[in-house]
């Protein structure tokens, strides 16, 4: 590791200018504070926190949505734990929780098939959020429900997928990025070939790689080199468990179900193609088929920095509510909410501004 911290220095010395790299990934945001590389980069290279962590895009009209859902006195609504604080335009599901609606936390969607097979008389919906990491499972879900006939089980649908935001960040002239490292356990799923517009549209490097630290740090040499050669490729430093075609078989039950559709992101605003819906087949699988939401467009509060943070434009600590009004306990923004959320994790494991 070592040599490759050398080698590192020596290049980026070289470059004889600043360069901005950003991890796509929340697991790499919290690894990279966990093993302190940026303590050991030199200060031309900085290292950016990019729109990867699920919960932190979910929009305020998701959550608003999920809401009015869960209102419905005949509905269990299911969901990940981290979704429960997540900031909504007045409240969170925590806090509907405790005016009475019947939220429950699931560990898998399975949990909340079972729950349904188990509560006849309730409609019983997921809450379906997450990449294409969590959406194979989601589809595999609903193939079970399909099998059992579990007719009172469905799901409200925000999932999202990667590629198309990278393209949104490359394409908004107030983002300045380098280079990528691209997440891990997304590119298990869709292999490397969804990126490769990142090199011949854009011509911006990009690696996958892993999440130790010498992962990261190769990550982050590989990069450079591609920078310094005026290169731009997507490279694979995690090829002991990334394949370059994915993992085809959750590729196909994935789109079995779903079908892209334009979908709104927390601070990135509504990008083409980026969503997952259930496809006209499974439309009975659809809480929105069964009912008519009727939910007007909120808005977050104007002082919170989420949406320029997750686009690399601002970090956590230059928010003005960083630590003060906003922190783990008191989520203001939905980027402090989750274990990998930027704005979490710096208050995790750097000193809190004020």
């Amino acid at each position: 590791m070592n040599r490759t911290i050398k080698a590192i220095r020596e290049l980026a010395a070289s470059l004889g200018r600043p360069v901005k790299l950003m991890e796509v990934c929340g697991t790499h945001t919290v690894a990279i504070f966990r093993h302190g590389i940026r303590q050991l980069l030199p200060p031309e290279i900085r290292l950016l926190s990019g729109p990867g962590c699920p919960v932190c895009v979910t929009s305020i009209m998701d959550i608003d949505s999920a809401l009015e859902i869960a209102g419905d006195k005949g509905v269990i609504l299911t969901t990940f734990g981290d979704m429960m604080r997540v900031p909504g335009s007045r409240r969170s599901l925590f806090h509907a929780k405790a005016e009475g609606s019947d939220i429950r936390t699931v560990y898998s969607p399975l949990d909340a098939l079972n729950l349904a097979e188990n509560n006849p008389d309730k409609k019983v919906v997921f809450f379906a959020t997450g990449f294409e990491t969590t959406s194979p499972l989601v589809a595999g879900t609903l193939s079970e429900a399909e099998k059992r006939a579990v007719s009172n089980f469905f799901i409200y649908s925000v999932h999202k997928t990667v590629p198309p935001a990278l393209k949104a960040l490359l394409e908004d002239p107030a983002v300045q990025i380098d280079g990528f490292i691209l997440p891990g356990h997304v590119s298990t799923i869709i292999g490397l070939k969804p990126y490769g517009l990142l090199a011949s549209a854009y011509h911006k490097p990009s690696v996958v790689t892993g999440f130790d630290a010498g992962d990261i740090l190769s990550s982050v040499l590989m990069l450079l080199r591609q920078i310094s050669d005026g290169k731009a490729a997507v490279e694979n430093g995690y090829a002991g468990v990334v394949r370059e075609e994915g993992n085809p078989r959750a590729v196909s039950l994935l789109y079995d179900f779903f079908e892209p559709y334009d979908s709104e992101w927390r601070g990135l605003g509504i990008l083409p193609g980026s969503g997952l819906r259930l496809r006209d087949k499974f439309s009975h699988r659809d809480i929105t088929k069964v009912f008519k939401l009727n939910v007007p467009a909120g808005e977050g509060p104007k002082a919170c920095s989420c949406g320029d943070v997750l686009k690399g434009i601002r970090l956590p600590v230059e928010c003005s509510l960083f630590g003060k009004a906003c922190t783990p306990e008191r989520p203001v923004g939905a980027c402090m909410v989750s274990t990998e959320g930027s704005c979490a994790a710096y208050y995790k494991y750097a000193a809190p501004a004020g």
